[in-house]
């Protein structure tokens, strides 16, 4: 598959069509009256090759350190809730979130998500040098 970034999509090999794709990635950011950063949701779209529905991924959930436990992280997780509904064949938020990370792990708690022990993450460093 070829990709057109100036286009945002991808031809099929042997010319059998186009694929129209969103973005890898977004972000949902949150200013105050000054312009500066409040707080911010990155997330990106899985599709599922092993079922019909697709996940909305978070990558991350930041808010500026004074401004914590004043409801702007559930404010964006209900936004980031709200954006996976709307959107056709998705049936699903998913992230994670470092063991070591009592406050998160809080915060998830008291909206009413619970951990998922399903999945076993790996990671393999790209650094070389």
């Amino acid at each position: 598959m070829d990709r057109d970034p100036a286009a945002g999509g991808a031809s099929l090999p042997g010319g059998g069509g186009a694929l129209r794709l969103p973005p890898l990635a977004s972000a949902i950011l949150v200013e105050d009256e000054a312009g500066d950063l409040v707080g911010l949701v990155a997330y990106s779209f899985l599709w599922s090759a092993a079922g019909p529905s697709h996940s909305l991924i978070l990558k991350e959930l930041y808010v500026r350190s004074t401004l914590r436990r004043q409801g702007v992280g559930a404010r964006l997780m209900d936004e980031l809730r709200a954006l996976g509904a709307a959107r056709p064949g998705y049936s699903r938020v998913e992230w994670m979130t470092d063991r070591d990370n009592p406050d998160a792990r809080a915060l998830y708690k008291s909206l009413g998500f619970g951990e998922f022990d399903g999945k076993i993450v790996y990671r393999v460093d790209t650094d070389t040098g």
